[in-house]
Parts: structure tokens; C-alpha cells; sequence
């Protein structure tokens, strides 16, 4: 029996289960790609916030990779919280050496506003990490924490992917989740444009959507199907979590990566 494809998530632990590298491999299960991990740091988390977290040594990290991928190897690496300058520039140079597309998720602060990089990292992440991404997929609070702009409305996302474009990412993915009226994302290399819209769903249980997004456009990838194609369909994956998405705990609950096989 020949492996499915295989995906390496680099990225934070979530003991709650509702983001992080747990988000990723359940998204990666249910996308049918072999998930693997690289952890980076490991929170205490549940669904009121981060309570606490802790980065692993830059040798536990680079341990990890070079264990993954010398010896299974990937056809994707999608990269996470990533915590501090000093392991955003280790990853980078990891993933410098590695034939695989990229998927840069650059995880700023959590769903409840919890810092998850350190601001001394962000010049790392925009000169060692965003010029290594296929795609890259900032919200529109890390596009003004990466680029200083501010995005108010749908017409202000253009203005947005070229500040992040300008870093050196092949196709960035502006995610316009935080606007109000419909869903709209912009995924574009500077010259084409796809707009992706999805109807929004009234349901406040949305932990995890990015790193839950991410994820599935690296599946895509290491799928072989190219950018535009890999990043609708996890468009259209992410919107049903969304939808399903349920209570859990007293706080927010995650998004449901298990959606397309619940008795409807």
C-alpha cells in the first residue's frame, strides 16, 4: 500500500485541541494526507485563552525536522506559531533546504488576543520567512503587526497583499474574515487576482480557522494541485468547519475538522 502524501506541520501545541498542531493534523486527516509535526512551543490553552507558553530549545526544533524530513521526507511544510527571532530564523533556515512549496501562516496573537510572537520576531519573519513562502496567509491584524497597514474594508485588501507581496512570498492570501458582510479572502501573486467569498456563518465557535486554513492549502499543495486550486478548496473545507463549529468549554469553541463525516 503506497503512503498518501505527506504534510509537516511547524507550529505551537494547543492542549485544548482546537488549534495549533492539533488543528493541523486533524485537518490533514481529513484532507487524506499524512500529517507530521515540528513543535516550536507548547501553550496551555483552552477556550477562555492562553494561560501559559513555552518555547522549545532551538535544538529540540531543528531535532525534530531533520528526523521528519531526512528520513520520510514531505511534499508540503506549513509553519505556525513560530514564538521568537530565534526560532522563526531557524526555521527558516530549515525549510531554505527543503524541495517542498511553503505555506506561511504568520500566527501573531490568539483568537482571544493573546501574543503568540515576539515583537522582536517580526522583522525575522518578514526578511528570513515570508521570502521562503509559496503562499502566505496573514489576517488583517498580522498584515498591519508585518506591514503597518490597516484594512477597513474590502478595498483596502488589494492595498494590503502588495505590502506583503513586497517581502518576497510567491502568492499571499489576505484573509478578510474580520470585515463585516460576507467572507472574502484575496489570494494573489501581483498580477492575478482570485477573489474567494463564502457566505458568513452566525457561529462564534471559530478557534483555529487559520491555522485550520493553512493546513488545508498545504494539503492541496502536497496533492500537486497548484495554488488557486489548492487554496479555494480549502476555502470551501474551512467555511463547513466554520458552520459546524461548536461549543466547548466556557469560552470559544474550535471550528469542527471532522465536518464532512458527522451524520448531517
Amino acid at each position: 500500500m503506497s503512503a498518501p502524501p505527506r504534510v509537516l506541520t511547524v507550529a505551537g501545541s494547543d492542549s485544548g485541541g482546537g488549534a495549533g498542531i492539533q488543528a493541523d493534523l486533524k485537518t490533514m486527516l481529513a484532507l487524506g494526507v499524512h500529517g507530521m509535526s515540528v513543535i516550536t512551543a507548547v501553550t496551555a490553552q483552552n477556550s477562555l485563552g492562553v494561560q501559559g507558553a513555552w518555547e522549545l530549545p532551538v535544538q529540540a526544533v531543528r531535532a525534530q525536522y531533520r528526523s521528519v524530513v531526512d528520513d520520510i521526507g514531505v511534499q508540503a511544510v506549513k509553519t505556525g506559531m513560530l514564538a521568537s527571532a530565534e526560532l522563526v530564523e531557524t526555521v527558516a533556515e530549515l525549510i531554505g533546504g527543503t524541495d517542498a512549496p511553503v505555506v506561511v501562516d504568520p500566527v501573531g496573537v490568539s483568537k482571544h488576543g493573546d501574543p503568540l510572537l515576539a515583537a522582536s520576531a517580526l522583522d525575522s519573519v518578514r526578511t528570513a520567512l515570508l521570502p521562503l513562502a509559496t503562499v502566505a496567509t496573514p489576517n488583517l491584524d498580522e498584515v498591519t503587526q508585518l506591514t503597518g497597514v490597516r484594512v477597513d474594508s474590502e478595498s483596502g485588501m488589494r492595498e494590503a497583499a502588495g505590502a506583503v507581496l513586497a517581502y518576497g512570498p510567491d502568492w499571499v492570501l489576505i484573509k478578510g474574515g474580520h470585515l463585516a458582510g460576507d467572507a472574502v479572502d484575496l489570494l494573489t501573486d501581483g498580477t492575478r487576482e482570485h477573489w474567494l467569498r463564502a457566505p458568513r456563518h452566525d457561529n462564534r465557535h471559530t478557534h483555529g480557522t487559520g491555522c485550520t486554513l493553512a493546513s488545508a492549502i498545504a494539503a492541496g499543495l502536497a496533492k500537486g494541485l497548484s495554488v488557486p486550486e489548492a487554496v479555494t478548496a480549502a476555502k470551501e473545507y474551512v467555511t463547513g468547519a466554520i458552520a459546524a463549529g461548536f461549543a466547548l468549554g466556557r469560552g470559544i469553541g474550535p471550528v469542527d475538522h471532522g465536518w464532512r463525516f458527522r451524520p448531517r
